[in-house]
């Protein structure tokens, strides 16, 4: 473990702190909330990002393969459609990663609450594996794979022209 990283969430007792110990540790608790709640947030607007570009190559795709005079730019769009994709499937990866270790922070840091509200949904939510709840990030993930097989089946497409 780095020696820069806590080895543990509560670096002092109530007893050391002083009286102010649980008003300053929800305090704590409600900005690590709302940082959790902005890398939502980031997630989202990169995905709506990340379709438009996509949308947008696909339709500059489009143009170019119907006017004989780009052809040839109309194969370099798959490849950088690909690319884009691919960045993109690793963008939600990373968030979905950082969200994951963020929830991991907030029940314990619950542990030391009257109530732990988001482990005790996580439960109820049957930790995403039943019925309950179905996270967004299973069906999210498989947005950039299709994209990027319609890259790789416009790029065939586009090199079946030039042979």
């Amino acid at each position: 473990m780095s020696p820069h990283v806590p080895s543990k969430l509560i670096g002092q007792s109530a007893e050391t702190y002083g009286d102010s110990f649980r008003d300053h540790l929800f305090e704590q608790y409600k900005l690590y909330v709302a940082s959790a709640e902005q890398i939502s947030e980031r997630r989202v607007s990169a995905n709506n990002y990340l379709l438009t570009v996509n949308a947008f190559l696909v339709t500059l795709y489009s143009l170019f393969a119907a006017n004989k005079y780009m052809s040839a730019w109309a194969s370099l769009v798959p490849i950088a459609g690909f690319l884009v994709a691919l960045t993109w499937r690793r963008i939600i990866t990373s968030y979905k990663d950082l969200n994951s270790v963020k929830f991991k922070v907030i029940h314990e840091l619950e542990r030391q609450m009257p109530a732990a509200l988001y482990a005790y949904e996580w439960r109820k939510a049957e930790e995403g594996r039943g019925k309950a709840y179905h996270p967004l990030s299973h069906l999210e993930r498989w947005i950039p794979v299709v994209f990027m097989v319609l890259y790789a089946v416009l790029a065939v497409v586009g090199l079946r022209g030039y042979f």
